[in-house]
């Protein structure tokens, strides 16, 4: 049940889409279960080195992800004369300018743009398979006058998706004849691309590279933005008024009097994109990725890999609003695999992982709390999960870690010099941005509640050993926060303290203290605190991770890799904080404020079409009008405005149960 469901049409007109400042901000993302993805503007005009239309993991490269087909080139033949509806950047020009002929663009089952030339009404579609690599385009001539011909050139890179491609004298241009197309790769030790089509084909081998393709985005943060793409040739046929012809391209051979049944039979799998919640729905689905017995969540495409904080603060929003609790648990197993000591990695896995995070193994009590109030199973949670809860509880208060260890009064001190340990992460020259060492206010919140909640897990087991042992430290903590973090005369919380120096930055680390579950502070100090939060954090589009009126503010997060470091929490609005923002202002306001949450609520539809389209961005700017930043769909801002709507509709249910 959502509180809201409102309708949402992705259409785009000729006027927007021939408006390149206009139609080049807006971007596709489509995923699949295998780890693979397809990435590209809605006009087909790649602006990042992170697009292309077959993106996928190379184990005997590097394991990374890799562009292989970076485009398609179309092109309309009648009468002899050529029409290319394609659209490259190159330093200075744009060429060929295919988008003049684009008449629409719809989303809503699949990507689908519409072409007119002269006569000639042709609609291209495009889906990224659900099970394998592979990306499939439909072609259909949806009118036409005279005899018509179709051309295919396929651009391909070869590359780790971090890297560009340079034309060189080591490309493989060798190619075999495979069923109405052909197999090839450009570099040992990468998988074959095979590209065919439903229909039978002449494919012309016209090897050649492309220079200088310009990625505008590239250059706008600062990268190296030039790439080399190589195009082995192009495939040539008729195609007549009505006809549909599917190209597909994949890593292994398809049977291609199979394609078109293909894209039907994949099509109908798809939820309709009409309103917010099926937008957000879809764009859950796409941080899924199962490597042999594993599922990770990736945390934001185009650029992220598995992190775990990102995790399991995701993992309610994206599995259990849905009620996939099998999904849940084969996350929580996975990220187990990883888990050394008290600590989950927060990025890599195996020999890659890296423990550079003190807040993450916080987060995963969070997660299974959130479980467990759904389910009521709180026998389960023990019995499956008890042994790793107190072995993270263990190692903290312990602190043989260096990292993070409890102090006589209670609180966790964490940190250490040169390392940025809280989610506030970035760093420059070596050196965090916002180092936070000492006692960072949401780190002893989570410690808090992570005790509260294994206490109540182990108290309804009849764990009597550990509840004698761990039962006297809540109300010492709660105490020491008091005393540690708030101040009457300044009315909010401190954001961390060190020693005598105490932080009274505005930022919204003070917001997760009052939205869990169990909160170290009074309802009076939660209100204050929202009051603040509210004042000079929130936006229509997130909370500001610090507030317009601390001089090291930054109201934009854009230019250099130095310069957006420098931005991205001195500033920047997180959208995944909204659902402790709506979770803590109806738990202390109440009934007052829903009309007030649900209006938050329903603004976020209009991010459906800003950025990543259907999806929900890392970050925003500080500064109005919000511009979108970060990757085009991440995954805790995904999941936390899923929860977003789903604590809206639980609390609305239960007021209207408890008032009839």
């Amino acid at each position: 049940m959502y509180p809201i469901k409102f309708i949402i049409m992705f259409e785009f007109d000729k006027t927007q889409l021939i408006n390149l400042e206009y139609s080049l901000s807006k971007e596709l993302i489509r995923t699949n279960r295998a780890g693979s993805f397809a990435s590209t503007t809605i006009i087909g005009c790649n602006t990042r080195k992170y697009h292309g239309l077959l993106i996928t993991p190379q184990p005997a490269i590097d394991d990374g992800q890799h562009v292989l087909l970076s485009t398609l080139d179309e092109t309309i033949i009648q009468r002899d004369a050529e029409f290319n509806l394609a659209i490259h950047k190159y330093p200075g020009i744009y060429n060929p300018k295919g988008h003049k002929y684009i008449r629409e663009f719809f989303l809503d089952p699949t990507p689908r743009l519409v072409y007119r030339v002269g006569g000639v009404v042709l609609s291209k579609e495009m889906l990224f398979l659900e099970d394998e690599a592979r990306i499939v385009v439909r072609y259909t001539l949806e009118d036409a006058h005279s005899y018509t011909i179709l051309r295919l050139r396929p651009f391909l890179a070869f590359r780790n998706v971090h890297a560009l491609s340079k034309a060189n004298v080591f490309v493989d241009r060798r190619f075999d004849v495979v069923e109405n197309g052909i197999k090839t790769r450009l570099y040992q030790g990468y998988s074959f691309l095979y590209m065919q089509l439903s229909k039978e084909n002449e494919y012309i081998s016209v090897p050649d590279w492309y220079y200088d393709i310009e990625y505008p985005e590239e250059m706008k943060r600062g990268y190296e933005c030039h790439e080399d793409l190589f195009a082995p040739g192009y495939f040539e046929l008729p195609i007549k008024k009505g006809e549909s012809i599917v190209f597909s391209a994949g890593l292994t051979e398809k049977n291609t009097k199979s394609l078109n049944r293909l894209f039907n039979n994949e099509i109908k799998k798809r939820v309709p994109r009409n309103s917010f919640e099926n937008c957000l729905k879809n764009s859950a689905q796409q941080f899924f990725v199962k490597r042999g017995k594993n599922i990770d969540i990736i945390a934001g495409f185009p650029w992220f890999g598995r992190w775990g904080r990102d995790t399991f603060i995701s993992l309610p929003g994206l599995t259990l609003a849905h009620n996939d609790e099998r999904l849940f648990f084969d996350v929580v197993d996975t990220m187990l695999h990883d888990l050394k000591g008290p600590f989950f990695p927060n990025t890599g896995t195996g020999k890659f992982a890296a423990f550079n995070s003190v807040d993450t193994s916080l987060w995963f009590f969070w997660a299974m709390q959130k479980y467990t109030s759904k389910s009521l199973n709180h026998s389960n949670t023990w019995k499956v999960y008890g042994w790793a809860m107190k072995q993270i509880l263990y190692g903290y208060r312990d602190g043989n870690n260096g990292s993070v260890r409890m102090l006589d009064n209670g609180l966790l001190y964490a940190g250490l010099h040169g390392f940025a340990l809280t989610w506030m992460d970035a760093i420059v020259a070596g050196k965090p941005v916002t180092p936070r060492i000492g006692m960072p206010v949401e780190i002893n919140a989570l410690w808090y509640n992570a005790i509260m909640f294994t206490l109540e897990l182990a108290t309804l087991a009849g764990d009597a050993e550990f509840v004698a042992e761990w039962h006297h430290l809540p109300e010492i903590i709660r105490e020491s926060f008091k005393n540690t973090f708030w101040e009457k005369d300044k009315g909010y919380l401190a954001d961390y303290v060190d020693g005598e120096y105490k932080d009274f930055s505005v930022r919204p680390n003070m917001l997760i203290a009052v939205s869990l579950p169990y909160s170290p502070v009074s309802e009076a100090v939660g209100k204050l605190v929202l009051d603040k939060v509210k004042g000079e954090l929130l936006t229509p589009r997130g909370i500001r991770s610090l507030s317009p009126k601390n001089p090291a503010y930054v109201g934009t997060c854009e230019g250099s890799q130095t310069e957006r470091d420098m931005a991205y929490h001195q500033g920047s609005v997180w959208p995944w904080l909204l659902a402790h923002f709506t979770e803590s202002y109806l738990k202390i306001h109440g009934a007052a404020v829903i009309h007030e949450m649900k209006q938050l609520y329903q603004g976020l539809g209009d991010t459906m079409s800003e950025h990543g389209i259907n999806s929900v961005s890392e970050i925003y700017d500080g500064d109005p009008p919000h511009t979108p930043r970060g990757t085009i769909s991440q995954a805790w801002s995904v999941a936390e405005v899923i929860r977003m709507g789903q604590i809206i509709a639980d609390f609305e249910k239960d007021f209207e149960k408890n008032t009839l």
